[in-house]
């Protein structure tokens, strides 16, 4: 977020970083570049006159262990101590008075920083950026100054201080890309200077910046700036506060300052101003519209020090249960992301644009907030987001559930440095106090955290469970569905289901038919998508006072860590690991293309339509139509079965080829949207496509070039059955980091190929050599790092990683059968000066209009009776998930009922029931005796909505149990609930089988 320009320390920049200007008062770079790296424990390694020539010449961020990423299961990846060295020279005459910062955005697990064989500082917690201050150790020219590192990525690595382990260590949540595995930078300053934001390390809380007094129709609101500013220089110091704003297109957007103010020397201060500004656009979800924000200290009229903040400004209100953003409701809608955020055979490594290229795919697929999952994620990715306009859940540090003691000191200590280094990124809004409930004094002490150190940015803490806190400022389950009248829920997990993108469905090669445990097909997987999402939509805001606020799906990407099928990582994405979409990606669009209510018609076939003759298959389109017409060609096969609100079946279609068409119409009959499906031929071709930073490919032997190869057909279609496999070749200045497909699942060995390092699966000529329905063999290694891999549905990425140097980079594919491809790429040399990553703004700004239209009124009961312990029946409507009425087990007083005043037409009746997802209830309810119901109520994750006969408005409504309950799980398998804790996870264990209605929350409505 932070891009500042300038020096101190006289030339010492130009020394240190090639390029750099020495013309304003201070630098801030990236110190990425140069640095050998080796692993093991090597004695004297800190010292600066150890011979490295031999250690491995890397750019920073690079993990020692990256080649395992895919390739290995997370649980086996490496351990070592791993050591980093870097050389540079300080010029003649740097000025004495000056600092000098290097700083760490995240190293694992633990690291140990020398500055010419002294030790200068250390960081332990594996998570959290930090800081050391280099001053006393840099000495000048001609000397050469050394920096070494020293990192432990010990998965039992213990706190030196207290022998405590760190609870998120953890082999199951936190993949273990060891080394010096964030970026670092290197800060320069003048003695009086604004501190870093790194609190734990240097005790300093840097630049905040928030604007508050919104008025977002006019674009109006007082933007504050503040600093904390200390004087390390040996006199007093007089300045004043400076603040200049400048917009997305660099032009000015508005300036003030605060008053002088004077610094004896050793003396820490905030400093601020404030100023009301005009002709603001507010940052929003796919507008992630920036302000470049400046604050200077002018001393005698000369800029001594400027900090320039990248951020931007927007409204937040947490209430009624819903969640506002920019004065408009917004309902949640994304995905539950690892931090690690992961690529095949490059794991955390990648450069900025990469995160860009990824984040912008959740906004693409209309996701709208991503929820880093149990520790904080780079500055990289949290950057991106505030670009991409998506907003973010920041977690701090934690694996599942609440600790004690040292343990938890912890995790306070990593919250209060994710608040300082992260209150200026506008997407973050909300922080995760943790992945399970933590105790209510816990709580509260994070709460307090969070008002200490960014108390007017709008951001909301809370934590996963929390139903009832009265600390906690949101919260919602892991799997389940929860709604609130007051502050917002929304499921943390709600979808866990994996499907390999490969496997299309059981008519496509190979042929994998649906196995709903953790390893579903595509037809299977994006049906799911639906079923799973639909639950929480139809308890979005605009349905009643109690509200869903949404939830997020795990994860957005395949992840190499906490795997459930027999693979040996996670295929829960909508994605894949190297970001090429499956069907689910487009389902989604499909559905949550609006704020709260769809705002924008879409419609999607699933899966393909190239099927040998005499296929007769279920067709299945998802869409926010209110019906589906499909054609093939041209020719109407009827309309769809509706189902989950966005599920369109159309059964038993044979195929022919040419053209599927599926028509959306609204409820007037006008057509709204449409999609269609193409028979290609045969693949003929490969077609290789390049994807770049927007800046080009630079060689800095970090930036990645991702490479996408199709096969084709004579007109250039993608052959969504392609499954050739492909042979690649690469010359010129670029590293080979290739891509993944799934392995063989058969059980044998690889067979080794001539070259380096190249494993491939054997095949059966003309037969994938995957099987049926199981997936693969956790010991396969994906193909990471072969040059020779499969297409899957016709389509596969590499990856290539620049060197040095620069040049041309050329690219061959070739396929047995295939008109082989070539592709050519220049890999320039770096910028002296790298731009500032570049914003999207493509959804336009936050609408003025309503996000959703009131279609069901609550209706309040003047009273609400029971037929058995009535003293508790207040429980059933307190809208508090974690209270229950129930009867008292005989059938006759199994009944609840809501009287009213006035006689009232009832049209719906939604309920919580104990045990939601296993127990079967058999049901009655009655309007003033007349039946308006009676069936078995469906199981679900959460409520569920019964539709009422039409009846004469009645003040009696009546719900009673006609049989006694049974419990049998109608959800499969789910690793993390099974047996008893199924029934702990929704309270079935309070109340026995048999007579006893149990009931969390009933809620009665009136349609409009």
């Amino acid at each position: 977020m932070r891009h500042v320009a300038g020096s101190i320390l006289g030339g010492l920049v130009a020394a240190c970083l090639a390029g750099a200007s020495t013309a304003a008062p201070r630098i801030d770079r990236f110190f990425n570049d140069g640095w050998r790296m080796t692993t093991g424990e090597i004695a004297g390694a800190e010292k600066a006159d150890l011979d490295d020539a031999a250690w491995t010449p890397v750019t920073l961020p690079r993990a020692f262990n990256e080649d395992q990423a895919f390739r290995d299961a997370s649980t086996d990846q490496k351990e070592a101590v791993i050591w980093y060295r870097k050389r540079f020279v300080l010029p003649a005459g740097a000025d004495p008075g000056g600092k000098a910062f290097l700083a760490f955005d995240g190293v694992r697990q633990a690291a140990d920083v020398y500055v010419n064989g002294v030790r200068v500082g250390g960081h332990e917690n594996g998570v959290s950026g930090f800081a050391v201050d280099a001053t006393a150790q840099l000495k000048p020219a001609p000397f050469v100054n050394v920096v070494a590192v020293r990192v432990d990525n010990s998965w039992t690595y213990k706190e030196r201080a207290t022998g405590s382990a760190f609870q998120w260590n953890n082999k199951n949540f936190n993949a273990n890309y060891g080394g010096v595995n964030r970026a670092v930078r290197l800060h320069l300053t003048d003695g009086l200077h604004q501190t870093l934001p790194f609190y734990s390390s240097l005790g300093t809380t840097g630049v905040y910046v928030w604007a508050d007094r919104f008025d977002i129709r006019r674009g109006a609101a007082t933007v504050h700036a503040e600093s904390q500013v200390r004087n390390d220089s040996g006199r007093p110091r007089t300045f004043k506060y400076r603040v200049s704003l400048r917009d997305v297109d660099g032009k000015p957007a508005g300036a003030f300052e605060g008053p002088t103010v004077t610094l004896a020397p050793g003396e820490t201060r905030t400093v601020s101003a404030q100023s009301p500004l005009t002709g603001l656009h507010f940052w929003s979800w796919g507008y992630g519209y920036l302000y470049t924000v400046s604050t200077e200290l002018v001393e005698d009229g000369a800029s001594v020090d400027a900090v320039t903040t990248r951020t931007g400004f927007r409204k937040t209100e947490f209430r009624n249960g819903m969640i506002y953003l920019n004065d408009r409701v917004i309902q949640v809608h994304g995905y539950a992301q690892r931090s690690t955020n992961e690529w095949p055979a490059l794991g955390p490594d990648a450069p900025p644009w990469v995160s860009d290229f990824s984040n912008r795919l959740m906004v693409q697929s209309n996701g709208n907030l991503v929820r880093w999952m149990h520790v904080t994620p780079s500055r990289q990715d949290i950057d991106s987001a505030d670009r991409v306009g998506l907003m973010q859940a920041l977690p701090a540090g934690d694996a599942e559930g609440d600790v004690t003691g040292r343990r938890w000191e912890q995790r306070v200590e990593v919250m209060r440095d994710a608040v300082v280094a992260f209150r200026n990124n506008p997407s973050v809004l909300f922080y995760e106090g943790g992945n399970e409930n933590i105790s209510e004094e816990h709580m509260a002490e994070l709460k307090a955290v969070r008002d200490q150190f960014d108390p007017r940015g709008g951001r909301a803490i809370g934590s996963r469970e929390m139903l009832d806190s009265k600390a906690a400022e949101y919260g919602g389950e892991m799997l389940y569905i929860n709604k609130s009248a007051t502050k917002p829920v929304w499921a943390m997990e709600y979808m866990r289901d994996e499907a390999a993108r490969k496997f299309q469905d059981e008519l496509t090669p190979p042929f994998h038919a649906n196995s709903p445990n953790y390893n579903r097909n595509q037809d299977s997987y994006s049906a799911e998508a639906v079923r799973r999402w639909y639950d929480y939509w139809r308890e979005r805001p605009g349905g009643g006072d109690r509200v869903s606020s949404g939830g997020v799906n795990i994860g957005f990407t395949d992840s190499n860590t906490h795997f459930r099928g027999d693979n040996n990582y996670r295929r829960s994405g909508e994605v894949d690991a190297m970001r090429l979409p499956k069907d689910a990606f487009y389902v989604h669009q499909v559905m949550w293309d609006g704020w709260v209510d769809v705002e924008h018609p879409r419609s999607h076939i699933v899966g393909h339509w190239n099927y040998a003759p005499g296929t007769v298959k279920d067709v299945t389109v998802v869409s926010s139509a209110d019906s589906v017409e499909l054609l093939l060609n041209g020719k109407s096969l009827g309309k769809g079965v509706k189902s989950d609100g966005f599920l369109f079946t159309f059964a038993k279609v044979a195929w022919s080829p040419g053209t599927l068409k599926a028509i959306g119409r609204d409820a007037r009959g006008k057509v709204v949207s449409t999609d269609e499906r193409v028979t290609t031929g045969p693949a003929v071709a490969l077609r290789l496509t390049p994807h770049a930073g927007p800046s080009g490919w630079r060689a800095d032997a970090s930036d990645i070039a991702l490479v996408d190869v199709e096969a084709v057909d004579a007109q250039g279609r993608r052959v969504p059955t392609a499954l050739d496999l492909v042979k690649f070749d690469l010359s010129g200045p670029a590293e080979w980091r290739g891509g993944i497909a799934q392995g063989d699942s058969t059980g044998r060995k690889p067979v080794e190929v001539a070259g380096p390092a190249v494993n491939v699966v054997t095949q059966a000529a003309g037969k994938d050599a995957v099987t049926h329905y199981e997936g693969t063999n956790r010991g396969d290694d994906n193909f990471i790092g072969s040059k020779t891999l499969p297409i899957e549905a016709g389509i596969n990425r590499v990856a290539l990683r620049s060197t040095l140097a620069a040049g041309k980079v050329v690219v061959t594919a070739a396929a047995e059968g295939l008109k082989p491809a070539s592709l050519t790429l220049d890999v320039a040399p770096p910028p002296a000066e790298a731009p500032l990553p570049p914003v999207d703004l493509s959804r336009g700004p936050t609408p003025a209009t309503p996000s959703y239209k009131v279609r069901r009124v609550a209706l309040k009961a003047a009273a609400v009776v029971a037929g058995s312990n009535a003293a508790d029946v207040g429980k059933a409507t307190d809208d508090d998930e974690t209270t229950h009425w129930a009867s008292d087990g005989r059938l006759s007083d199994a009944w609840l009922e809501f009287q009213y005043a006035q006689p009232q037409r009832v049209d719906e009746v939604t309920l919580k029931l104990i045990g939601w997802r296993l127990r079967a209830y058999p049901l009655r309810i009655t309007l003033d005796g007349r039946v308006v119901y009676e069936g078995v109520a469906p199981k679900s994750l959460g409520y569920v909505t019964l539709p009422l006969k039409a009846a004469p408005a009645g003040r009696k409504l009546r719900i009673a149990l006609t049989g006694p309950t049974e419990d049998r799980d109608a959800f499969g398998k789910i690793v993390e609930i099974t047996g008893a804790r199924a029934g702990l996870d929704t309270g079935a264990e309070k109340v026995k089988t048999g007579g006893a209605l149990g009931v969390i929350e009933a809620e009665v409505y009136r349609g409009l």
